[in-house]
């Protein structure tokens, strides 16, 4: 798919490994503080490389990348997730972020992510990131402490893609044991594409 700002998005498809793999790992550890191996990156190229999508520029050099999931969340219905998302500094502020996730996303719903939402972490420190999630609907659930290896805390994001989401379990977060039920029922459309 080509953009008017002359970059081509593509999906990950594992032939292309030997072009794409050492231009993701390159990009990725630029920018995130994690220093994942390669079979981190090799658990989700081979199981969801079709989750996977790339900003490439006129030249055919990768400047954006993001990378999901989408599995079964406790043995339960189907959950979305965000792995990791970067865009070269130097393109950064061209929506490509924006496109990149709300490719995976979109691919995602098709799917029919039946957990009705889709999650990811970021670091508290990473003040664009958490816009760019917020920009597209994305809620802070809740605060990870000490959650990354460098000893930053992080945020945990979810987006609400379906209307059970709100309703299945209202006053409920996964990860608490109960909570009381009084919360009033909740209405999310996602914002228009760019």
């Amino acid at each position: 798919m080509d953009d008017n700002d002359g970059l081509h998005y593509v999906q990950y498809h594992s032939s292309k490994e030997s072009t794409y793999l050492a231009a993701i790992r390159q990009l990725i550890s630029k920018d995130l503080s994690e220093p994942y191996s390669i079979y981190v990156y090799r658990y989700f190229l081979y199981q969801w490389g079709d989750l996977c999508f790339l900003a490439l520029d006129k030249q055919g050099q990768m400047v954006g990348v993001v990378i999901s999931k989408l599995e079964p969340h406790r043995g339960g219905p189907l959950r979305g997730y965000i792995a990791m998302l970067a865009v070269k500094k130097e393109h950064r502020g061209q929506g490509i972020a924006t496109k990149l996730v709300r490719m995976a996303i979109d691919i995602m719903i098709e799917r029919d992510a039946d957990e009705s939402q889709i999650a990811l972490e970021t670091e508290v420190t990473n003040i664009a990131a958490m816009k760019l999630y917020e920009r597209l609907g994305f809620l802070r659930s809740k605060r990870l402490h000490r959650y990354y290896l460098n000893g930053n805390s992080a945020f945990r994001f979810v987006l609400l893609v379906k209307e059970s989401a709100f309703t299945s379990r209202p006053g409920y977060d996964d990860d608490d044991e109960e909570e009381p039920a009084d919360q009033p029922e909740l209405q999310l459309e996602l914002p228009p594409s760019a």
